[in-house]
C-alpha cells in the first residue's frame, strides 16, 4: 500500500480559473498542519517545456534551480510553500511522448505495438509517482492543465482513473474546479456549466471528491445542495471559491471553506497540528494595512499580458508587505517609449524596473527608460536584458562608445559591449540550451548588492544567452560605474551598479524567481526601499 497520498486537480468549463492557486492554497494549509506537501503541473500541449513559447502564449517561464523551463503555475507553487520545486513537478505532453519514442527506439517494448493505452498512460503514471519515490511527500497534489473534455487532456484523465484505480480511493482524491456563471440578465448564478463539466468528467470514470467553484458571487445554500445532488458529492464538499482581492487571500478562504478539512477526512488524515498560519497571517495585514504609496514603472515589450512578468509583479508585493508600502505598477511598453514622451511618461514614477526579453524590438525604448532613471536619480532595477541595456546604455551615452551594443541585436556592431557566450556559440538547437538554473555569485563588499543581501557569496537563477563582454571591462567600468558581482567560475559579470545614485543596481540573473511570501528578495526589498525614500524626500 502506497504510503503517499495522491490528490488530483481537474478543470473545467473554462480555462484561466486559478487550479494553480487553488492547488497551491490547499498545499499551503496542509503545510501549516505539518505534513510534507509538494505540487506538480501536467500540461497538456506537445511543446517539451515552455522555454521556447512566446509569452503572450503562455505567460512567463519560470525556471528552477536544477535549471528547468517550467509554466508559471510552479512559482505559486514556490511562492505560497517557501520549498524549491525542480524538473520533476512539470511535464508536458511533448516530454512524455519523447521519452515513449525513445524507449521504443531502443526497443524497450519488445516489439510490442506502441499505443496511448498503456504505453503513454504508463508513462504519465511513473511520473506521476516520481516524487514519491524520494519519502519525502506525505501528499502529492497533481495539477492537470486544461480542461475536460480537451483532446489534448484525455491521456492524463485516463492516467488519472488508472491511479485512482491502482491506489485505492483511500490514498487518493479528485479535486474537480468549475465555473458558476452570473447571468446578469436574469441576475442568477447558473449550475448547468458545472454539471455539463462534472458530468464529462464521469464519462472518463473519474467521479469528483470535492467541487471547487469559481464565483464572483456567494453562493446560495440552496445552489450548494442543487450542485451536491447532481454532482454526486456531498454537500460539504462543495466549496465556494469567491473572486479576492489577492491571491494570498485564498488559502484563508480555503480554510474558511473547509477545503483541508474535506481532503484530510477522504485521504483518513489527521491533522499533525493545529495550523500554524501567523507568518502568511503577518504578511496580509502589511499587504492590507500600507503605511505607504509609491508608483513602480515596469518597461517591457510583453507588457499587455500581466502573467508575461508575473514573478516580477508578485516579488513587488513580497518586497511592498516587508516595508509596509502599496506598490502601483504602471506598464510601459518599450515600443512606445521615445524622445518625445519619455519625462510624461517616467517623471511621476517612484521607481524603474527594465524587465527580461529577447530579440530587439522596444531596445531602444528600454535604453532611453535606463538613461532617464540614471541621470534623474530615479532608483532602477535591471533584469536580465535590463541590465544588458544599462551596460550599453552607459557605453554610449557616457563613455562615448556610439555604436555600443548587443549581437543579438545587431550581430556586426561596432562595440560588441554585450556578446553570445562563448558555450552558446556552437549551440544550433534553441529549446533548453540556454545558461539555466543555479549559478554562484561574488559580491564586492559594501556595495549596494552586498548591503541588500546581507552577504558576499549568493546564488541565483538564469536563463540568458549572451553576457558582457569582458574585452570592453576597462573601457566600461570606472569609480561611477562598477562590477559588484561576479561569477567566480567564468568571470562573468552578474551584477553592475552606478554608485553616483541612490539605487540603480542591474542583474544577470532573475532574482524574481526566488522571491516567496515568507523570504521577499533582498534586492526587490532594497528596491522598494529606495524607491519609498525618493517618494518621502520629494
Amino acid at each position: 500500500m502506497s504510503s503517499t497520498k495522491y490528490i488530483f486537480v481537474t478543470g473545467g468549463v473554462t480555462s484561466s480559473l486559478g487550479k494553480g492557486i487553488i492547488a497551491a492554497s490547499l498545499a499551503k494549509l496542509l503545510q501549516s498542519q505539518n505534513f510534507k506537501v509538494t505540487i506538480q503541473k501536467f500540461d497538456p500541449y506537445i511543446n517539451v517545456d515552455p522555454g521556447t513559447l512566446n509569452p503572450y502564449e503562455h505567460g512567463e517561464c519560470y525556471v528552477t534551480d536544477d535549471g528547468a523551463e517550467t509554466d508559471l503555475d510552479l512559482g505559486h507553487y514556490e511562492r505560497f510553500l517557501n520549498v524549491n520545486t525542480s524538473q520533476a513537478n512539470n511535464v508536458t505532453t511533448g516530454l512524455i511522448y519523447q521519452s515513449v519514442i525513445e524507449k521504443e527506439r531502443k526497443g524497450e517494448f519488445l516489439g510490442k505495438t506502441v499505443q496511448v493505452i498503456p504505453h503513454i498512460t504508463n508513462e504519465i503514471k511513473d511520473r506521476m509517482q516520481l516524487l514519491s519515490d524520494s519519502g519525502d511527500y506525505d501528499i502529492i497534489i497533481t495539477e492537470i492543465g486544461g480542461t475536460v473534455g480537451d483532446i489534448e487532456s484525455l491521456p492524463y484523465i485516463e492516467s488519472v482513473r488508472q491511479m485512482i484505480w491502482d491506489l485505492g480511493k483511500e490514498n487518493t482524491l479528485a479535486i474537480h474546479l468549475t465555473l458558476i456563471p452570473f447571468l446578469s440578465a436574469s441576475g442568477e448564478l447558473k449550475t448547468k456549466p458545472t454539471q455539463h463539466s462534472v458530468k464529462k468528467l464521469m464519462e472518463s470514470g473519474i467521479s469528483a471528491d470535492i467541487i471547487v467553484c469559481r464565483t464572483e458571487h456567494e453562493l446560495s445554500e440552496d445552489l450548494r445542495e442543487k450542485l451536491a445532488l447532481f454532482c454526486n458529492v456531498k454537500r460539504e464538499a462543495v466549496i465556494q471559491s469567491i473572486d479576492v482581492d489577492t491571491i494570498y487571500d485564498v488559502p484563508l478562504k480555503m480554510r474558511e471553506e473547509g477545503l483541508d478539512t474535506q481532503v484530510l477526512q477522504r485521504l483518513k488524515l489527521k491533522p499533525k497540528q493545529n495550523h500554524d498560519l501567523k507568518p502568511w497571517n503577518a504578511f496580509l495585514k502589511r499587504v492590507r494595512n500600507p503605511k505607504n504609496f509609491i508608483k513602480i514603472g515596469l518597461v517591457g515589450k510583453y507588457v499587455e499580458l500581466q502573467d508575461s512578468y508575473k514573478s516580477i509583479l508578485e516579488s513587488l508585493i513580497h518586497a511592498g508587505a516587508e516595508n509596509e508600502t502599496e506598490i502601483y505598477v504602471e506598464s510601459l511598453h518599450s515600443e512606445y517609449l521615445e524622445s518625445k514622451n519619455l519625462k510624461e511618461k517616467l517623471e511621476n514614477l517612484d521607481g524603474l524596473i527594465v524587465a527580461p526579453g529577447f530579440g530587439e524590438r522596444g531596445i531602444e525604448g528600454k535604453i532611453m527608460a535606463i538613461s532617464y532613471a540614471r541621470l534623474n536619480n530615479l532608483p532602477f532595477l535591471g533584469i536580465c536584458l535590463g541590465m544588458q541595456m544599462a551596460v550599453i546604455e552607459y557605453a554610449r551615452n557616457k563613455v562615448g562608445l556610439k555604436n555600443a551594443n548587443s549581437t543579438e541585436m545587431v550581430s556586426n556592431c561596432k562595440y560588441p559591449v554585450i556578446d553570445l557566450m562563448e558555450s552558446q556559440k556552437s549551440i544550433t538547437k534553441k529549446g533548453g540550451t540556454m545558461r539555466l538554473g543555479s549559478w554562484d555569485c561574488n559580491l564586492i563588499a559594501n556595495t549596494k548588492s552586498a548591503i541588500a543581501y546581507q552577504k558576499i557569496h549568493i546564488n541565483e537563477r538564469h536563463r540568458h544567452r549572451y553576457e558582457f563582454n569582458n574585452k570592453f571591462s576597462d573601457q566600461i567600468f570606472d569609480q561611477d560605474f562598477i562590477i559588484s558581482g561576479i561569477n567566480p567560475e567564468t568571470g562573468l559579470v552578474e551584477i553592475i551598479e552606478y554608485n553616483n545614485h541612490p539605487w540603480f543596481v542591474g542583474v544577470q540573473f532573475h532574482p524574481e524567481y526566488k522571491s516567496t511570501v515568507l523570504d521577499p528578495h533582498p534586492l526587490f526589498k532594497a528596491f522598494v526601499k529606495a524607491s519609498l525614500e525618493k517618494k518621502l524626500k520629494a
